[in-house]
């Protein structure tokens, strides 16, 4: 445990998104006994441009020029700032020296934003805690000189072609550089192990407390007419991340089994023949509340995940989900499931699927069912914390 101490948290999502972010959840819990300040990341040109029709941003525009406040106390313990400041948009430049020379720029720029809010807030002998902000939060080691620098890595970002360019020379000089680095999947701590010795595995945390059987209250409408046993998905339904082909396999040569999909698609899988096989039914998009509903009448549930460069370090967060609720789960083998192998069915092709998903309904037992639902309440925000601090209290006991 770390307490009474001073944490500046920087990342790729602001503390105001509309999406959820590890970031988020892991600043809340350090707040519950130190003090944060959670600092948004800056408007660019190109984003003011662009999306200059959304609030969000709107809000941001107001902010800089000085019609709202830039620092705002959010909890007893958090602060929100929204650094009021216009950077450079450059991620897309091609010349190594040219990037470097306007990332500094747009880096000093940021430091002295955050600067700013430290003297006022009165921090001192603060840690950073960077979730994967590598462009913009590159300098900040040197420019504001915390007692750590901590970065966090939860996405094979680089493997993203936005991050490509030059992602994969700057991230791999920021993990060297940063004090210590901390790792959601154990593929992408080895990642970082190449770079920076100390580099650790610290597990993710996740909110299941949706997740529980006692508060489903009925069957939902449209999942009422679909017939036993139901295969289920839930979340994106984005051809980039899931292989189509497996969902189809298991269509086709199971004709008596309803694959589900609950979840917005891409344009990939609305022209999959998926559409034209009466045993595959497109839910769409559901709000958060109402998931715990369609997985509790799911026999299996799927995460037919493609292996590419984007997913293979990946930590599915739908996994814990799927468990919590003691569902039978058949996904894809990959490094980071390893950590579920003796709760979930592991898949390597579409024929494992098939054996895997009719193994999970014959084995599923009420004895199962607890097991993997105690495992999955296991990985709270709290015990995720928890392995960040052991790695921070190590690294400042080390001998200098």
């Amino acid at each position: 445990m770390i307490k009474n101490r001073d944490f500046i948290i920087v990342g790729l999502q602001a503390l105001d998104s509309r999406i959820g972010s590890n970031c988020i959840n892991i600043a809340h819990e350090i707040a519950r006994h130190n003090r944060v300040l959670y600092v948004n990341y800056p408007l660019d040109r190109l984003t003011k441009i662009r999306e200059k029709n959304d609030p969000l941003i709107q809000k941001r525009i107001r902010i800089n020029k000085g019609e709202e406040p830039e620092l705002v106390q959010v909890s007893e313990n958090l602060w929100n700032l929204f650094p009021k400041t216009t950077l450079e948009s450059i991620s897309q430049l091609p010349f190594d020296g040219l990037f470097d020379f306007f990332n500094k720029i747009n880096n000093k720029r940021f430091a002295g934003e955050i600067k700013k809010a430290i003297d006022t807030l009165g921090f001192s002998n603060y840690f950073i805690f960077n979730d994967s902000d590598m462009f913009r939060s590159f300098y900040l080691k040197e420019m504001l000189k915390p007692e750590l620098y901590i970065y966090y890595t939860r996405d094979n970002l680089i493997a993203v072609d936005f991050w490509k360019k030059q992602g994969i020379r700057i991230e791999a000089a920021l993990m060297k550089k940063a004090d210590l680095v901390v790792a959601n999947s154990t593929y992408l701590a080895e990642h970082a192990g190449q770079f920076n010795p100390h580099s650790y595995y610290v597990g993710q945390g996740c909110d299941v407390s949706l997740f529980d059987e006692k508060l489903v209250k009925e069957k939902p409408a449209d999942l009422q007419p679909v017939s036993s046993p139901v295969i289920g998905y839930i979340g994106a339904l984005f051809s980039l991340r899931l292989d189509i082909g497996v969902l189809e396999y298991l269509a086709e040569q199971r004709p008596d089994w309803s694959i589900v999909l609950v979840g917005p698609e891409d344009e990939a899988f609305k022209a999959s023949k998926l559409h034209q096989m009466t045993n595959v039914h497109f839910l769409g998009s559901k709000p958060m509340e109402a998931l715990p509903s369609y997985l509790n009448y799911f026999d299996v549930a799927l995460n037919p995940q493609k292996l590419n460069e984007v997913t293979i370090g990946n930590y599915p967060r739908k996994i814990d989900e799927y468990l919590a609720m003691g569902k039978p789960t058949v996904a894809t083998r990959t490094k980071a499931m390893e950590v579920f192998e003796d709760h979930t069915y592991l898949a390597e092709t579409k024929e494992d699927y098939l054996k895997l998903v009719e193994q999970a309904m014959q084995e599923n037992s009420p004895e199962k069912a607890e097991a993997r639902s105690v495992f999955a309440r296991s990985h709270t925000w709290e015990n995720n914390v928890a392995e960040i601090y052991k790695r921070i209290i190590q690294l400042l006991q080390m001998p200098e």
